[in-house]
């Protein structure tokens, strides 16, 4: 009896041994070599250009190299299946984009927010309405009247494909004033420089879209802001008032962008990373950056960042519903 309790005790030792070698403590030693950080769009664009920014102030304060590496094609889906199917031991990790929430109501991908192990959300950019000068309206509700009072579809929209973020932040503010969002036709486009010429061309009546983006046409009396669709008025167009101080309701909307990671990546690991962004948002120089563009610090992460990606899901997909590709 005494033998058979000395051999189970040794057995026992040795089996936790060895599940101890063979699960080591990751972030005692994380990170080891350098990091790729994956983004979904070309180089040179907005996404890119945070991406590269935050990956040089995160080498910093993780004493390892970040190599930011784009993965384009199929509207996102490349990049962002690029993220969900790497190794989750946290050497690889995704500057993603809002679009990933669509994919699905879309019909492009099964990706969504349960496809990522998410760290945080790093910044947004808000939408707004934007219109020519030449048009009457001097208030958002006056806009929001005119569609409303328009059964013919007159007046369009534009900004981005079909079903992006820019569309569904337009047909989201018309659906919650009551207007049904398909009284105003959406004209797919290249992006906002494209449109905001269209705008000033009659060729489209709005802009839905980051107010940064026509800020020198805004300068220069072109064209004219009627709101910011987010909860306060923001750095980059103090003057442009929210949808609440005009309407009585709340609406923020656009574009945002968020750190992930595939699933399983180890809670430390995902821990230091958190770690090494606080740092980096507290920079000013990083700071002015992000205002400089448009952009807006996010802080959403661990079980809050997890809500915020099933609850943006959720609006996304009864939007397309709405006024998506049918």
């Amino acid at each position: 009896m005494k033998f058979t309790k000395v051999v189970t005790a040794a057995v026992l030792a040795l089996g936790a041994s060895a599940i101890q070698i063979a699960t080591p403590a990751v972030a005692a030693d994380y990170p080891e070599r350098p990091i790729t950080m994956i983004v979904p769009w070309g180089a040179g664009g907005g996404t890119d250009t945070l991406a590269r920014l935050l990956a040089e102030h995160m080498e910093q304060e993780l004493d390892t190299r970040i190599n930011v590496v784009n993965q384009t094609g199929g509207g996102g889906v490349v990049g962002h299946s690029a993220m969900a199917e790497a190794d989750p031991d946290g050497y690889t990790i995704g500057l993603a984009t809002v679009e990933f929430t669509t994919f699905r109501a879309l019909n492009q991908a099964d990706l969504g927010g349960d496809s990522y192990t998410g760290i945080r959300r790093i910044a947004k950019l808000p939408g707004g309405v934007t219109v020519s000068a030449a048009q009457p309206w001097e208030t958002l509700e006056d806009f929001v009247e005119a569609v409303r009072n328009d059964p013919e579809g007159t007046y369009t929209g534009s900004g981005c494909n079909l079903g992006c973020s820019w569309h569904l932040a337009l047909a989201g503010l018309l659906d919650k004033a009551g207007v049904d969002p398909n009284r105003m036709p959406w004209v797919p486009g290249t992006g906002g420089a494209q449109a905001l010429q269209d705008v000033v061309s009659g060729g489209v009546t709005v802009y839905s879209g980051s107010l940064g983006e026509g800020k020198s046409m805004a300068d220069g009396g072109l064209v004219k802001h009627l709101a910011v669709f987010n909860d306060e008025r923001t750095v980059t167009a103090p003057d442009v008032p929210t949808v609440k101080e005009q309407m009585g309701f709340d609406w923020s909307a656009g574009s945002w962008f968020a750190l992930v990671a595939p699933k399983d990546v180890p809670a430390d690991v995902i821990a230091m990373l958190n770690k090494a962004v606080d740092a980096v948002e507290a920079k000013p120089e990083y700071q002015d950056f992000l205002n400089g563009r448009g952009f807006i610090v996010a802080t959403e992460k661990g079980v809050d960042f997890d809500q915020l990606m099933k609850d943006e899901e959720a609006r996304a997909t009864v939007l397309i519903e709405k006024v998506g590709p049918k």
